[in-house]
């Protein structure tokens, strides 16, 4: 009876009541702090940013896969008859090989040549784009940890009478229709080991300046040396971390083989050669 009485075995709802308040009260604002650092339900804007991902741009691919949440299940567009003939329809392949090499150090345009002949879609009998024609692009220099391949885009067909059609950042692929082109990669170890062996040199040098304190230097010699330790292993660390940011260099040889995507429609015309006769336009 005298247990059942007793109030630490069996609260009564007036002891339940005031028991949250008195241990609120008795919570230091800095374990309160604490145990909100440590709640799984804390907003990420509150957790730091997790340095790998940033580097891999994991944020970006995992928007990429969320965009547009449209939940319609009808499609809005309805379906367009062929506006001319001799088209050349998105999903198109136009096998071409590179003129000019790539080398991700520097931004700049590429060429390429059309290296077999692209009919009409609808029938096959049109020759709209034929062999020799040449495509002007760009490629993009901005590389990413661990990237392989090199981005490019065409802007331009020119076909081989001189006539030309604005392309509209059409994709390259390689032969296997993977986006971008991989070659040659250089990820500079040769520089990265050497900043590292160049970083320990100056640590040794640093070490072996470092001061003696039981020595009978007096205190600006010993603040002189202290200065120039301190300076070595911060030239040293920065020299690291400068060879360890350098981007990897992509490189691509001319005459490799890829592809164009065509992902719009092309409207062209029958290639027939333009022939101009000196005085003709005159």
């Amino acid at each position: 009876e005298d247990a059942a009485r007793s109030s630490v075995f069996f609260r009564s709802s007036n002891a339940t009541k005031a028991a949250p308040a008195t241990i609120a009260a008795a919570i230091q604002p800095e374990q309160a702090s604490g145990n909100q650092a440590f709640n799984p339900m804390a907003t990420a804007s509150t957790q730091p940013t997790d340095p790998t991902a940033a580097q891999n741009r994991q944020d970006q691919k995992e928007a990429f896969l969320t965009n547009g949440g449209d939940t319609a299940t009808r499609n809005p567009a309805s379906l367009q008859l062929p506006v001319s003939p001799y088209q050349v329809m998105a999903g198109t392949i136009i096998p071409a090989a590179l003129v000019t090499g790539i080398n991700s150090d520097l931004p700049g345009q590429v060429i390429a040549n059309v290296t077999e002949a692209v009919y009409d879609t609808a029938t096959g009998r049109f020759l709209l784009i034929p062999q020799g024609s040449r495509l002007i692009g760009r490629y993009d220099s901005q590389m990413t940890f661990g990237q392989r391949r090199v981005l490019l885009v065409w802007t331009r067909l020119i076909l081989p009478d001189t006539s030309s059609i604005s392309l509209d950042r059409l994709p390259g692929i390689d032969p296997a229709g993977y986006a971008g082109l991989e070659d040659g990669v250089d990820w500079h170890w040769d520089r990265i080991l050497a900043g590292a062996a160049l970083s320990t040199l100056l640590g040794i040098g640093a070490e072996l300046a470092a001061p003696d304190r039981g020595g009978s230097d007096g205190k600006v010699v010993i603040a002189t040396r202290q200065s120039a330790q301190d300076t070595v292993n911060q030239v040293g660390q920065e020299i690291t971390k400068r060879n360890v940011n350098i981007q990897p260099t992509l490189t691509i040889r001319p005459g490799f083989p890829m592809r164009v995507m065509v992902n719009k429609d092309l409207i062209l015309r029958p290639y027939q050669p333009l022939f101009f006769q000196r005085g003709s336009s005159q």
